[in-house]
């Protein structure tokens, strides 16, 4: 979990036990202004196609504070909150590990098996992820010129009025299966459960709201078809930074 996020916890009370990667940068040191209206950019994209790899690059390269909605669905379901026990309750205590943590493999198992079963899990959880989210967006690290907030779901949980702009990252349909099997393979080295088929995968975009519905609600496009370098190119244009290499590489 970047720093940010963490700081941003115990100021609200929090814990959290997720990871996003290092940050040594510190947001607080983005010049303020009041001539400039804030840019609160929503971030969205479909699974696997590199909302992570676009946060990284504007928390690092630009100090910008990220709120990630996976970091506080996360916190949403740790031990001892009310939506733990509520799924708890709702399907037995085998949906718990042995410590008592959420078996996350079972449970995405039952919810995209099961339109209903999501519907339920996204009434528990969007609602706490939007309030938490407004309630960061009121502390004194959120003042910045700019700020991320990365939700997977911004069109689907209906949360695109929090920015002032959406960035829709993307890249083709056979990239975006491979980048999640590639991923599923890795965590399963770590954790020990089976890997993603590609059947699943595909059941698990289908999800989704379609990218290009997304695309065509997008104030700026993110093309993550091709190489990091066009990527971040691609940013640093819609940030407002140019780069002349970055013309060139077009």
């Amino acid at each position: 979990m970047n720093n940010w996020h963490t700081n941003l916890n115990k100021r609200l009370g929090q814990d959290s036990h997720s990871s996003n990667g290092p940050n040594n940068h510190d947001p607080e040191t983005l010049p303020e202004t009041d001539a400039v209206p804030q840019r609160i950019i929503g971030l969205t994209g479909g699974i696997g196609m590199g909302k992570s790899t676009v946060s990284r690059y504007l928390e690092q390269r630009y100090h910008i504070p990220v709120i990630d909605a996976d970091l506080l669905s996360r916190d949403a379901v740790t031990q001892g909150t009310p939506i733990l026990a509520a799924i708890a309750q709702r399907y037995g205590q085998a949906i718990l590990r042995p410590n008592g943590e959420l078996d996350r493999a079972r449970l995405a198992d039952i919810v995209f098996q099961c339109s209903s079963e999501r519907l339920w899990l996204d009434q528990q959880i969007h609602p706490y992820v939007r309030h938490r989210i407004e309630t960061a967006l009121s502390q004194p690290e959120t003042l910045a010129p700019i700020i991320l907030l990365a939700i997977p779901l911004l069109f689907e949980a209906r949360m695109t009025d929090l920015a002032t702009e959406i960035w829709v990252v993307w890249c083709d349909r056979e990239q975006q299966i491979d980048r999640i099997i590639q991923r599923s393979v890795r965590l399963s080295q770590q954790d020990g459960t089976l890997p993603l088929s590609r059947e699943q995968v595909i059941a698990r975009i289908q999800t989704q709201m379609d990218i290009q519905k997304k695309i065509r609600h997008a104030n700026v496009v993110l093309d993550n078809s091709r190489s990091l370098e066009n990527l971040y190119c691609s940013i640093d244009q819609a940030i407002g930074v140019t780069d002349p290499s970055c013309l060139k590489s077009e």
